[in-house]
């Protein structure tokens, strides 16, 4: 998703530059096809996975609907805020969405327990002493 901001927000600085007018256009398609196959394939199903991976059946009902209740938030605020993010500036807007991006990596990579082959007991072990 990060370098299908970085892609789009270029195209959108080249035009309001008058800069390599023949690129803006494959950027923005090239940019865009990144974001949403990378959305799809990545950030929009974590957190589900995660959710079942890491809470214990007898919270998994309150946890899901938390889980849920804050995917949808999210997507909500960056629905609502897109518009006036454009009106603001057009490659700014996903200069910010890549910043996001960035941070989520950081944040996905330094705090996100790793799952592949272990039990519940154990991820559960390494959160409560890491």
């Amino acid at each position: 998703m990060l370098v299908g901001s970085v892609l789009t927000g270029s195209s959108f600085y080249l035009k309001e530059h008058h800069l390599a007018a023949g690129l803006g256009p494959i950027f923005t398609i090239t940019g865009i096809m990144i974001d949403m196959g990378s959305y799809c394939l990545g950030l929009g199903g974590i957190p589900w996975i995660v959710m079942s991976e890491i809470f214990p059946i007898h919270i998994k009902g309150i946890a899901g609907s938390l889980v849920t209740l804050v995917s949808w938030g999210g997507t909500w605020v960056v629905s609502f805020s897109f518009n006036f993010l454009m009106t603001w500036s057009s490659y700014g807007t996903f200069s910010v969405f890549a910043a996001f991006c960035a941070v989520a990596i950081v944040f996905i990579f330094k705090l996100v327990p790793q799952t592949k082959g272990r039990t519940l007991e154990e991820i559960q072990a390494s959160m409560e002493y890491s």
